[in-house]
């Protein structure tokens, strides 16, 4: 069960009452997304052709603003979106996204993400193509495949498995060489771990209410 609560941006997000850490900063949702995620990943690379792996779908809000920033920058984006425990779609309709984004044709789209058959790559847009896999993040297993990785598990002290040091080679192995990974964690035993797979760090600064995040970048 996850409770729905506003940020200090105005758009909402969840408190997940299962593991007892929220979906998101209770500074803002909308604000983290386009620093940690948008800002610091999508607009950091250069290239016209993306193809991005979200660990943690959870409400859409990632994907959706990735949809959103993609309209102005015209690139080929390729998402696929891993989520264990997908919400209620009564909880989607409770999300307000369009309404801070300010386009109302964002509502639809996110519904239709929820909504989509897991596993099946759906064009949403002419040059965004979009996946949803109901899977464990520990069952993932690629090689060499995205450009991306938008790392938004749930905070070590919830779920402390998935930043541990097996979790996140699957991470290192997915990513092709010059991609990056980016979290809103800047713990130190995180950046240890990357680092120990061979990722270069960044520390770089957090939204509001983060000092830092972090950056990983796949040597070329």
């Amino acid at each position: 069960m996850n409770k729905l609560f506003q940020t200090g941006d105005g758009s909402n997000s969840l408190m997940s009452e299962q593991f007892g850490v929220s979906y998101h900063s209770k500074h803002g949702a909308v604000q983290e997304t386009q620093h940690v995620f948008i800002d610091a990943a999508f607009n950091h690379l250069s290239q016209t052709k993306i193809k991005i792996l979200e660990i943690g779908f959870g409400t859409g809000l990632n994907a959706l603003m990735t949809l959103h920033s993609n309209r102005m920058a015209k690139k080929q984006v390729e998402y696929v979106a891993v989520e264990a425990y997908p919400i209620a779609m009564e909880t989607v309709d409770s999300l307000d996204y369009h309404t801070i984004l300010k386009d109302k044709t964002l509502e639809t789209v996110l519904k239709t993400m929820h909504q989509l058959d897991a596993h099946v790559p759906t064009e949403i847009e002419s040059n965004f193509k979009f996946e949803k896999r109901i899977m464990l993040f520990e069952d993932i297993d690629e090689s060499n495949e995205y450009d991306i990785i938008y790392f938004d598990a749930f905070a070590p002290n919830a779920q402390p498995e998935l930043w541990d040091i097996e979790l996140l080679s699957k991470m290192y192995r997915a990513l092709r060489k010059g991609g990056i990974l980016t979290t809103y964690c800047a713990k130190g035993q995180v950046k240890r771990n990357l680092k120990s797979l061979g990722f270069t760090i960044e520390s770089i600064p957090g939204p509001p209410g983060k000092r830092e995040m972090t950056r990983a970048k796949k040597p070329l």
